[in-house]
């Protein structure tokens, strides 16, 4: 008679159930967020059988596609004497994920160096430098009941992230990136899978997941195709759906930019949590300065106000822009303190004419300087969701201002596309596009100097303003105004508007 324990899992059907699970720690305490009616909730037994399927061990329902947590926690036990990354912090951090992981996406691995292949580097970043790895043996998804083995899926490719730091010790910061990992539903979320070590100057690295597009503004850049406006609500709501996530752990992201979104196979994902903390966590300002790229970093942020999920709004509106017109904000003029004060005085990037006018008045909304006048989260990502669901019908009012514009736009990627050339942008010499440390000073209240509802800058405006600083491209701008002054600069320093 055949012993062999049975598989049977069954197969997620996410068209009527999508997890979504915070853990509020590393420890045992789980919580679910109610996103909209397909949650399933880890606590609901009769749920989680007909979604997870019931494990052909102990027969109890998984916490999450074919994962049992009890029956894995005692795999990975079992196995906690036969590795180390020889950092006893590290090694406890890595054993409590794999205690409490609910999902396959929860858990991580302390992966040999030795195990990555064709190590290539990719770019320096504000926080850390980032290499792409092949991993030949691949991530676990789950315990494989007949073979009795885990079972693993490689991506081919993998990401790994190391911080900018000149010790060979742990951050902090480290391990607060990559427990904001565990803690946020992932699946528009790069993933972390591990922690391994660069052997030759024993940095340790983040193991994540790779996007082959790059972010946001190299698949702009580098796309040979026409990315029609469909594609782009359905990425921008992909995006919106992770930043909800990120809200719903009741945490804000505090360095949400294009370069922190990755693209891959069309699907977007939200990366670089490091800067991720809880929203009931009272902010203080160091006197040395806030972190951030200027352009998507919203005015009250900029006057040393306390970082809301409203501030993440603001930058998703940058964004959205972004995304939607082609084009950089704010790339022809110095990231300096006289752009700080534009903003607060109601400057905002270029929206194209050719961006339909639902989604314009989202942008304004978005960037709008007083919070309460912007969406919350869960606004953005349900009004992105209608509109993906109503792009294809002839009778929404999305459809014919899809169908316009888009004829404007292919028009003019084919004009582009006959030079046979990327697109290309003039990026000033003090244009920054990482994060970096700010200081700004007696910067005037955030104000609608304008009518935003008719925002529209002439592409080819001419800027004039220069900074005065002694050092225009320090890595901290420290500038202190008085109110005379800044008023001065307004007026001196106009930017013209069609």
């Amino acid at each position: 008679m055949d012993e062999t324990p049975k598989n049977l899992w069954e197969n997620t059907d996410l068209s009527k159930y999508l997890f979504h699970v915070t853990i509020p720690t590393i420890d045992s305490t789980i919580e679910s967020e109610n996103v909209d009616e397909r949650v399933v909730y880890i606590g609901d037994l009769e749920k989680r059988k007909q979604a997870y399927g019931i494990c052909g061990e102990c027969k109890e329902p998984g916490t999450g596609n074919k994962w049992c947590q009890p029956c894995n926690a005692k795999r990975f036990k079992d196995n906690f004497k036969n590795w180390t990354s020889e950092n006893k912090d590290i090694d406890e951090f890595i054993q409590q994920s794999q205690l409490n992981a609910v999902h396959y996406n929860k858990y991580l691995e302390w992966i040999p160096f030795e195990k990555f292949q064709n190590i290539t580097y990719i770019a320096e970043g504000g926080f850390g430098k980032i290499y792409s790895a092949e991993w030949p043996e691949g991530h676990i998804e789950f315990w494989d009941i007949i073979n009795q083995k885990w079972y693993r899926n490689n991506f081919g490719e993998y990401a790994l992230k190391s911080l900018n730091n000149n010790s060979s010790d742990v951050c902090s910061d480290f391990l607060n990136e990559i427990k904001s990992h565990l803690q946020i539903h992932l699946v528009d979320i790069v993933q972390c899978f591990g922690i391994t070590q660069d052997p030759n100057n024993k940095e340790y690295m983040m193991v994540i997941e790779y996007c082959d597009d790059g972010n946001l503004r190299n698949y702009l850049n580098r796309s040979k195709n026409y990315i029609n406006y469909n594609l782009k609500i359905y990425q921008l709501q992909q995006i919106a759906r992770g930043l909800l996530d990120i809200h719903n752990a009741e945490k804000v992201h505090k360095d949400f930019h294009s370069g922190n979104i990755l693209i891959s196979k069309r699907f977007s994902y939200i990366s670089d949590l490091g800067m991720c903390q809880p929203t009931n966590i009272k902010q203080t300002v160091k006197e040395e300065g806030i972190y951030g790229v200027l352009p998507y970093m919203a005015p009250e942020v900029l006057r040393g106000q306390q970082y809301t999920k409203a501030a993440d709004i603001y930058s998703f509106g940058i964004i959205m822009n972004e995304f939607l017109s082609e084009e950089i904000p704010f790339n022809d003029i110095p990231h300096d303190e006289f752009l700080a004060i534009k903003i607060c005085k109601g400057l905002r990037p270029t929206i194209s004419k050719d961006i339909p006018k639902l989604l314009a008045d989202l942008i304004i909304k978005c960037w709008d300087p007083e919070i309460k006048n912007r969406p919350i989260t869960k606004e953005l990502y349900q009004l992105l969701t209608r509109w993906d669901g109503e792009k294809y019908n002839s009778e929404t009012e999305i459809y014919f201002q899809i169908e316009e514009c888009d004829k404007i736009r292919k028009e003019k990627f084919k004009n582009r596309s006959s030079e046979d050339k990327p697109k290309s942008f003039k990026i000033h010499p003090q244009a920054i596009y990482t994060s970096r440390l700010l200081n700004f000073k007696n910067l005037s209240k955030p104000v609608n100097s304008l009518d935003l509802s008719s925002f529209q800058f002439s592409s080819d405006t001419s800027y004039t303003t220069q900074s005065t600083s002694a050092n225009p491209i320090s890595e901290c701008l420290d500038v202190q105004l008085s109110e005379l002054e800044l008023n001065e600069i307004c007026q001196d320093n106009e930017y013209n508007i069609e």
